[in-house]
C-alpha cells in the first residue's frame, strides 16, 4: 500500500516547485503594510461602485495603466504617496488622512 501510494504522489507530482513558503513568509514580513493596502483598496473599490467607475476608466483619470489599478485592487501593492494622491483626485476622497 506505502510503495502504491508512493509511485502515485512521484507520478502526479509537478515539475515546477511550490513556491507557498516563500509566498507565507513575505506575507508574514510585510504585513504592517500588507493591511493597510488591503482596507485602502476596499476603500477604492466602494467608491468605484459608487461613481460606477470600471478599472480602465480609473486608469484613465490615474494616467496609468489598467493593470497596474488591477495590482492596487488586490490589495497587496505598497503605493507610494503619488500614487495615493493620483487615486484621491481621481475618485474624490481621501484615502490618506481623515479630513
Amino acid at each position: 500500500m506505502k510503495q502504491k501510494t508512493h509511485e502515485f504522489l512521484e507520478t502526479h507530482q509537478s515539475e515546477t516547485p511550490s513556491t507557498w513558503r516563500e509566498e507565507a513568509e513575505w506575507r508574514r514580513d510585510n504585513w504592517s503594510w500588507l493591511r493597510h493596502s488591503q482596507r485602502l483598496a476596499v476603500k477604492i473599490l466602494l467608491q468605484m461602485k459608487q461613481l460606477g467607475l470600471t478599472q480602465n476608466a480609473l486608469a484613465e483619470r490615474m494616467n496609468c495603466s489598467q493593470q497596474y489599478v488591477s495590482k492596487i485592487l488586490k490589495g497587496k501593492e505598497n503605493m507610494s504617496l503619488e500614487t495615493l494622491t493620483k487615486l484621491e483626485n481621481a475618485l474624490g476622497i481621501c484615502l490618506i488622512l481623515d479630513e
